[in-house]
């Protein structure tokens, strides 16, 4: 079902657009947390490890594809808010033939590049065997999970954020009930929790087609659609790469905070950060689903030329994204040993310490997440990508310092201050161009 976000109660919109999203990022995330929950507690620790030291280098292949294929969606976005059906076909052409360029480069460049990034980042090599057969094999399924995201993307530019989240829960299912069959039952080890993650976007993928031949007529793309949408593909890689090549420098940032990590050659502080990550994407989802929400928010009324009403939005998504950081961050600061023992297993004292070490120095920030999240995003949906491209190369210089700095004097307490500085260092340049460009849009208006 489409929404017209340009029209009604700011406030109640956003919040309404969020919550089918909030909820379809936790699936998400749960059923990415099945692979470390029944590898950490069925194969054992070393597993887990494995798994976890291949988190940086597959968000850095992961976080383009996710930043590219909602910035193939702005100007859909854009088209749909200012009532131009044929520009949102159009645009749905452009994406998929991009969508197809992009997936062919990305797959060549990241399966080739495995090994030696892992070696590169001094993976130990009691876990680097079972971590290469992880990964290669979620490369080897990137068609899968750009398809997906590239057809959520778009129904959600249109204002339909129930549908993704039906084909998420869908996903969410499959994957844990693959992850059971392949691990308990078949004994596949950690190459099995990689089958049953690729398989899962692919069933999610191939549903979401037939569901949008049928209840989309905007995206219907027509044949003399393609024609068109080849003279577009300039416009809307202009858009789109730099907001993937945004999310893969943020993912350095990510890489060598692991370099660091795996030179204190800890496979217990390995374990116990991956632990951690999993429950810190769960606190962060809310501020991760208003970002998102406001970049459709944004769009659809920088179409319709409703400068007033972004302004708003952004306001009231901030009161409400603030007052969850506030939450989770209390939650992760006094019960994160808790949640990180879900994991590691109660047992595993010093991985449960550092883990909730690491909880309670992102805890405290939150509230600079919420507002980075909802700041950037706004400004993508507005077409600018070039400070939140900046920002980026700001939150991959401070996670670099804790990374190489921090770690030395600090070992895994330096490292724990990555996120919060990088979080610090982008919403700084993110708040100045956020109040800069709504003071230019209003002054062109006028």
């Amino acid at each position: 079902m489409t929404k017209n976000l340009t029209v009604g109660n700011p406030a109640l919109l956003i919040v309404g657009f969020t919550i089918p999203l909030l909820i379809g990022n936790l699936f998400q995330q749960f059923y990415n947390m099945a692979d470390t929950l029944i590898v950490g507690r069925t194969i054992g620790i070393h597993a887990l490890a494995a798994v976890g030291s291949t988190g940086s280098i597959n968000f850095l292949i992961l976080g383009f594809m996710m930043g590219f294929t909602q910035g193939l969606s702005i100007i859909t976005s854009q088209c749909f808010g200012a009532g131009n059906m044929t520009g949102v076909r159009k645009s749905f052409a452009s994406g998929i033939i991009l969508g197809i360029i992009v997936t062919m480069t990305l797959m060549a460049i990241s399966i080739a590049s495995a090994m030696p990034l892992l070696r590169l980042l001094n993976t130990p090599p009691d876990i680097i065997d079972a971590a290469y057969s992880y990964i290669i094999i979620i490369y080897w399924g990137f068609p899968a999970a750009i398809l997906f995201n590239l057809l959520s993307n778009m129904m959600r530019a249109v204002g339909d954020s129930r549908t993704p989240l039906f084909f998420l829960v869908i996903a969410s299912v499959i994957n844990i009930v693959l992850d059971f069959a392949f691990i308990l039952r078949l004994h596949t080890g950690v190459e099995g929790a990689a089958y049953a993650t690729v398989i899962a976007q692919l069933i999610s993928a191939l549903l979401c087609i037939p569901v949008i031949i049928r209840k989309f007529p905007m995206l219907r793309v027509k044949k003399e659609d393609w024609k068109d949408a080849l003279a577009d593909i300039g416009e809307h890689a202009g858009v789109a790469l730099p907001m993937g090549f945004q999310m893969s420098i943020i993912a350095i940032g990510a890489v060598t905070v692991t370099f660091a990590l795996n030179n204190l050659k800890n496979t217990i502080a390995v374990a116990a950060y991956t632990a951690s990550q999993k429950i810190d994407m769960i606190a962060t989802m809310p501020f991760n689903s208003f970002g998102a929400a406001m970049t459709t928010y944004a769009a659809q009324n920088y179409g319709a030329r409703k400068i007033d009403r972004i302004k708003k939005g952004i306001l009231y998504c901030f009161a409400i994204s603030g007052t969850f950081s506030v939450v989770m961050g209390a939650a992760c600061f006094f019960a994160g040993h808790r949640f990180s023992a879900v994991f590691l297993g109660p047992d595993q004292v010093e991985a449960i310490a550092l883990s909730h070490t690491y909880l309670k120095v992102n805890g405290v920030f939150y509230v600079f997440l919420a507002w980075l999240f909802i700041a950037r995003q706004s400004l993508q949906g507005l077409g600018n990508s070039m400070i939140p491209t900046f920002a980026g190369v700001m939150e991959l210089l401070m996670r670099t310092f804790a990374a190489i700095i921090l770690s030395v004097f600090f070992g895994f307490t330096g490292i724990c201050f990555a996120n919060a500085l990088a979080w610090i260092g982008a919403c700084l340049p993110l708040t100045i161009a956020t109040v800069l460009t709504i003071r230019r849009l209003n002054r062109k208006r006028s």
